[in-house]
């Protein structure tokens, strides 16, 4: 049984991309040249048999283009690509969903019971670095009065000699 436009549900996305890109492709290799360009390969003809081939060329051009198109939308409605298109289109979509809401999912909760307990190790860790500088600059700043003291001491005692 062959299937019509209306028979035929909407295009899915994948579908439809794979029809444009092809009608892309096809563009690009059948775009014929500029006029110019044509007139400098055939530069050996007259400007009116220029012309005509030029015509000639782009209706060639043209009626392939569409044959090729005709024959790609009726190979992909036999090989039915439209439909394994569709159909993996509808398993993404369910997967995608189901992956949502599958039980191997962590819930929202869980998620911020995970994030809050990093945050906390984090801040636990950065306090802790913070005493521990603070503790390394009140010895430093111990041994800089120490040898402050030690200094006045030696020149009080070399004035006093």
């Amino acid at each position: 049984m062959e299937t019509t436009d209306q028979q035929r549900p909407l295009p899915g996305l994948r579908q439809f991309k794979l029809k444009k890109f092809f009608k892309l492709c096809m563009r690009s290799l059948l775009t014929s040249c500029s006029q110019e360009d044509f007139s400098k390969i055939f530069s050996n003809f007259s400007q009116p048999e220029q012309r005509r081939i030029y015509r000639v060329l782009v209706e060639v051009i043209s009626s392939l283009h569409g044959n090729i198109e005709d024959e790609f939308e009726t190979t992909c409605l036999e090989t039915k690509a439209y439909t394994i298109l569709d159909t993996v289109e509808q398993l993404v979509q369910q997967h995608s969903l189901d992956s949502l809401s599958s039980e191997m999912t962590p819930s929202i909760s869980d998620v911020w019971l995970d994030l809050s307990k990093a945050k906390e190790d984090e801040i636990e860790n950065l306090t802790d670095m913070l005493e521990k500088a603070e503790k390394e600059n009140s010895a430093m700043r111990a041994r800089i009065d120490q040898l402050r003291k030690e200094i006045i001491e030696n020149s009080v005692s070399r004035d006093g000699v």
